[in-house]
């Protein structure tokens, strides 16, 4: 197994690209070999500074960067030297088996659909997001990647989902719902109630009907459905929530004396509740749809965070995710998003 990795994208390349290649090397490097591209001098001067050993490693050298400031579309077009561009072509014609990349997710998302192409039935990859919730993660999908979706793309996405959660998260039977205004079916826009009845339908999944956004957080269902809008509205405000609702409680916590005594006697469970919220326990999102795995690194990813993508990408080849995906899609006869 190939896994491809771009080590010029995102905040803290190429150093905690680096140091996150060598730690998933050591962790779960078995039957794993990791390309390296970027800078080749910059990539080994990097290495030399901080004693990572680059032995076992492939680099490939590229000349240019696709910068988060980047027009998508022409960056994906003319900068074909980026470790980016053609890590992706790579993928497409064969060299790797899976891409992970921190680097921008417009030129990310536009360079999959043009260089690796997408499913049959799938227009445009949706980005999908392992959110924490009160029971258990949930995935979120689409993220921001496709803001208008037609129905029969949401339906799509109900399918995806389920089965990135069965063959890469060990989930069985999937509940899988479509967020709305209200739990009745006649609830929400045309679109959303088309897309109700398409996925009720739908025979490949396990639809428990709509979800209110005050319910998704609790984690009852194991995969959640929206355009790229809404989805990146939910996932906004719960980075915000958590973020402020862990301030709030460090606030509490340190106000005075009898307050820091009583922190000490849950610091192990607010310690584990940290880990829960940290997105790079996760490590990345996952372009579902793309013809072949392609996992998105947060851009601010550390070394962690690359090490748990690089372990989601080698996960999604060893279950064929992108195989099975492309059999269930084929049975619930997705269209392809004429947007």
């Amino acid at each position: 197994m190939k896994i491809l990795l771009d080590a010029m994208g995102g905040d803290n390349a190429p150093l905690c690209i680096l140091q996150g290649a060598a730690d998933a090397k050591k962790e779960f490097g078995g039957g794993m070999d990791l390309v390296l591209l970027g800078n080749e001098q910059a990539l080994r001067d990097t290495a030399a500074q901080h004693n990572i050993a680059l032995d076992g490693f492939t680099l490939i050298d590229c000349q240019e960067t696709v910068d988060m400031c980047d027009d998508p579309v022409k960056a994906v077009r003319h900068k074909t030297d980026s470790s980016l561009v053609k890590g992706l072509t790579m993928l497409k014609n064969g060299e790797g088996d899976a891409f992970v990349s921190a680097g921008s997710t417009g030129a990310l998302h536009v360079g999959t659909s043009l260089i690796v192409r997408t499913l049959k039935g799938i227009k445009r990859p949706a980005l999908a997001t392992c959110m924490p919730g009160g029971q258990q993660k949930y995935l979120l999908l689409d993220c921001g990647a496709n803001v208008e979706c037609r129905a029969a793309t949401l339906n799509a996405f109900g399918t995806m989902g389920s089965v990135y959660m069965q063959q890469v998260m060990g989930r069985t039977q999937p509940a899988v719902a479509l967020v709305n205004n209200g739990a009745e079916e006649s609830k929400g826009t045309p679109i959303y109630r088309e897309a109700h009845a398409l996925l009720k339908a739908n025979t490949a999944i396990h639809f428990v009907g709509n979800i209110e956004p005050r319910d998704i957080p609790s984690g009852q269902a194991d995969v959640v459905v929206c355009d790229g809008f809404v989805g990146n509205v939910v996932l906004k405000l719960s980075e915000g929530m958590a973020k402020t609702l862990l301030g709030m409680l460090k606030d509490i916590f340190m106000s005075s004396v009898a307050t820091k005594l009583c922190y000490l006697g849950v610091k192990g469970g607010l310690k584990g509740l940290k880990t829960k919220m940290d997105s790079e326990e996760v490590g990345g999102a996952p372009l579902l749809g793309a013809a072949k795995p392609v996992i998105k690194a947060h851009g601010s990813s550390k070394a962690k965070g690359i090490k748990n993508a690089i372990r989601q990408a080698k996960t999604c080849v060893a279950n064929d995710l992108c195989g099975v995906m492309a059999t269930a899609l084929a049975t619930t006869q997705a269209e392809p998003d004429g947007e």
